[in-house]
């Protein structure tokens, strides 16, 4: 999921000519700690672009990663939609952020073809959020 969305990213910020400090952040669905981390190489290694500063996922918010047995995360809509929802729109609305553009992931999960030695396909959506002025 991580390389579909550092292109997703990198599409987005060329095709609108911005750059990650135009935004408060760059939220991703699920990526976890792995991922998030591989995502930022990617970004940087890949597409020339550093997201670092102003990257988070909602698997890493919505967890106690030093208190909680997590592992890799967990389920990536289920985290988009119970951060995104509340922490990201309520910041949104009051005007703690302004500019959020928030890269949902996924991937078409298969025993059969991850047994088989195929890769597992991804895709990421992109979707800018904004609110209101920063009080």
């Amino acid at each position: 999921m991580a390389p579909a969305a550092a292109q997703t990213i990198s599409d987005f910020l060329n095709d609108t000519a911005t750059t990650p400090d135009d935004y408060d952040m760059i939220l991703t669905g699920d990526l976890g700690r792995v991922g998030s981390q591989l995502l930022n190489e990617l970004c940087q290694k890949d597409y020339g672009v550093d997201i670092s500063s102003v990257h988070n996922d909602c698997g890493l918010l919505i967890y106690d990663m030093n208190n909680q047995d997590i592992h890799a995360g967990g389920s990536g809509c289920g985290c988009s939609a119970s951060v995104l929802n509340t922490h990201i729109m309520n910041a949104l609305a009051s005007g703690r952020l302004t500019k959020v553009l928030f890269v949902a992931t996924g991937a078409l999960l298969s025993t059969t073809s991850t047994l088989q030695g195929e890769t597992i396909p991804s895709i990421a959506h992109a979707v800018l959020l904004t609110g209101g002025e920063r009080e």
